[in-house]
């Protein structure tokens, strides 16, 4: 397996579903046009999207006082902007059906991850920026893209074994990424998104992950330290550890330069739901 062999498996990934493609022409002239009675016919048309929609929203980690038993208050509840990164996420998840096994996770446990660290970016970051949490939480929900295009090429190929090993007693996962593949899966996440014609900025953040050129301005400075804080405090070997917490505050406060008294309440209190 190569760098090469991966880049020729993005290439060749085929368009998002119909779904996406209806979804994406209530859109196209903005979130604040959207017709959500067509949505919400859009999503109720395919069953399995709609229940996937019904149970992350009525998972523990976003906190609704009421059980949320239908699409249409469930489009109500979390807005244009949230209901579009579910659908997404969906929409790439059926694209990408790789078996995540080899990261010590099931397919469940790999999607939870993803909701929980799209759950800790709007929670946190809305006090920082409320105007463009959805923008980060939606990144941080699709961001392991790469993850899967990994696990897919591997099943393939003869370094299955020997990769699985080498993730699991790894110290630092983009590292270990980066020796073994020459690439990172955020970088690979970069590419998807740009095959598949999403949002530039999801994009250009991830292919600033983990650059070695960190000349970057301001804002976009502002979204890699944000969504690097995610990736610290869950990820595939640690999900809201004291460890992890303490990591994620130490990019808060020395990278950021604010206060991390906020981010460590919200990653108590999702950290208790997710045990619960």
């Amino acid at each position: 397996m190569t760098y090469e062999s991966l880049v020729k498996n993005i290439d060749k990934m085929p368009p998002l579903s119909d779904v996406v493609n209806n979804m994406q022409a209530l859109y196209v002239s903005g979130i604040e046009n959207v017709n959500t009675k067509k949505l919400v016919k859009i999503i109720e048309a395919d069953i399995m999207l709609s229940a996937n929609i019904l149970k992350i929203v009525n998972s523990p980690y976003y906190g609704f006082s009421q059980r949320i038993s239908s699409i249409a208050h469930a489009v109500m509840v979390c807005g244009a902007e949230k209901t579009y990164s579910l659908i997404l996420h969906y929409a790439i998840g059926l694209q990408l059906g790789a078996d995540t096994a080899i990261y010590g996770l099931n397919n469940t446990q790999f999607n939870e991850m993803c909701v929980l660290q799209s759950s800790l970016m709007m929670q946190w970051y809305a006090k920082i920026n409320l105007r463009e949490t959805h923008l980060l939480s939606l990144l941080a929900l699709i961001m392991e893209s790469g993850k899967l295009i990994i696990a897919e090429e591997l099943v393939k190929s003869d370094y299955l074994e020997v990769y699985r090993k080498g993730f699991l007693g790894c110290g630092n996962i983009h590292e270990f990424e980066r020796e073994f593949l020459d690439t990172t899966s955020y970088a690979l996440s970069a590419m998807l998104f740009e095959h598949w014609n999403l949002e530039p900025l999801y994009t250009e953040i991830l292919k600033a992950l983990d650059s070695d050129n960190k000349e970057f301005d301001a804002k976009l400075q502002e979204y890699v330290h944000a969504i690097h804080v995610v990736r610290t405090a869950i990820n595939l070997k640690e999900v809201l550890t004291e460890d992890s917490i303490e990591k994620a505050c130490s990019i808060i406060e020395n990278d950021m330069k604010l206060s991390s008294g906020h981010f460590r309440t919200v990653s108590k209190r999702i950290r208790e739901a997710y045990a619960s």
